[in-house]
């Protein structure tokens, strides 16, 4: 049995069988952009900025939810980081630089961002940290003592020393 393959359209075969993508959010996230060109040329630059997500790692210990998002060259007066019971929202924008001369190719995310997160157990808003340090902004969100788990200790009896006579 042989694996299906697509056609280039120049009848170039193309080496990954059919149903083998590259990672589908890069692609979602690069059809997205296209659609926002295609909408900021259509309407002008007069269209609502639109919040983009950063990239972001949240991890759990046995006391902390620890979350780092990628922010290259954002300043901590650019960055708000704010908590409500379970859910933690970042807000902020990456400002564009001024330039000399053309710029031929752009890739970098400027604007305005917006991470949010809901976590999954009862947290201690008042002793969240925040700091950022070479482009990434890692912050630890402590569990209530609520949430914490615990180890709970089994006494044993015997049941004569139980009964009394």
């Amino acid at each position: 049995m042989t694996t299906p393959v697509r056609r280039h359209r120049g009848g170039a075969i193309q080496e990954r069988p059919i149903g083998w993508a590259r990672n589908p959010l890069t692609e979602f996230d690069q059809l997205l952009n296209e659609m926002g060109g295609l909408i900021e040329a259509t309407v002008g630059s007069a269209a609502p900025a639109v919040a983009w997500t950063p990239l972001a790692d949240v991890t759990e210990s046995d006391d902390a939810f620890h979350v780092e998002i990628e922010l290259p060259g954002v300043r901590s007066k650019d960055v708000n980081v704010e908590a409500n019971g379970q859910e933690l929202v970042v807000t902020g924008e990456i400002k564009e630089k001024e330039r000399k001369g053309v710029l031929r190719r752009s890739t970098r995310r400027t604007g305005a961002f917006e991470y949010r997160l809901r976590l999954p157990g009862e947290v201690d808003t008042e002793k969240i940290n925040a700091q950022i340090s070479d482009g990434v902004l890692t912050i630890t969100v402590p569990k209530a003592e609520v949430a914490k788990s615990r180890h709970i200790e089994i006494n044993e009896t015997s049941e004569s020393s139980q009964s009394s006579g």
